[in-house]
């Protein structure tokens, strides 16, 4: 199952370089080429033609999706890195005594043979699906419009963002964005070693 996900994502991957037609292309062009993300050096970059004759309310949700993407792709790429680094919660993951660390890592933790119990995976899943519901929402999904697509503060959370300058926000979002857009790549990447076997650079064996 697992391979046929991966294979999946990796045709769909492939597919975001295929040629696009270039006819609707330029409406597209004209209402979102100074829209933060599209910069050096592909610029506006829209190969599957997503955004053809979109509105603005269309533009913010896909934007909404990627940055969301690109936040959980940051999560899961260091989760990889830290826990086949060997670091992992102190403790037992359950009653029976078994700790953290005597599981695998990767998707065989939720997946294979000696994966956590079925009952850990069901808390995951809840976890998931309160944060989805309740936490992570904003204007592009049915919460208090934000400041700008991907504003999950709701009024509560800050950590100084209104003591920066506007260039500094652009500046930072911007960054936030690029490094999401890596990280999906980069967890698409390792799923797809995790498979294959053999050892990566930094990560280690798979």
């Amino acid at each position: 199952m697992m391979k046929i996900a991966v294979l999946a994502a990796l045709a769909g991957s492939a597919a975001a370089f295929a040629p696009a037609s270039t006819g609707k292309a330029s409406t597209a062009l004209n209402a979102f080429e100074n829209e933060l993300g599209a910069q050096p050096p592909l610029g506006f970059y829209d190969p599957l033609g997503f955004l053809d004759d979109a509105d603005q309310e269309r533009f913010d949700r896909l934007r909404y999706v990627e940055i969301k993407h690109g936040r959980i792709s940051q999560l899961a790429f260091l989760g990889q890195i830290t826990t086949r680094a060997g670091y992992h919660l102190s403790g037992n993951i359950d009653g029976a005594g078994d700790s953290f660390d005597s599981f695998p890592n990767g998707f065989a933790a939720i997946g294979g043979p000696d994966s956590i119990p079925g009952a850990g995976t069901g808390q995951i899943i809840a976890f998931i699906g309160l944060l989805e519901l309740f936490v992570m929402k904003d204007s592009a999904n049915g919460a208090e419009a934000g400041e700008f697509v991907g504003d999950f503060r709701n009024g509560a959370l800050d950590f100084g963002w209104d003591t920066f300058d506007e260039d500094t926000k652009l500046q930072k979002r911007a960054v936030e964005l690029n490094q999401g857009r890596a990280a999906m790549m980069g967890i698409l990447g390792l799923m797809v070693h995790e498979q294959l076997g053999g050892s990566v650079p930094i990560v280690g064996e798979l």
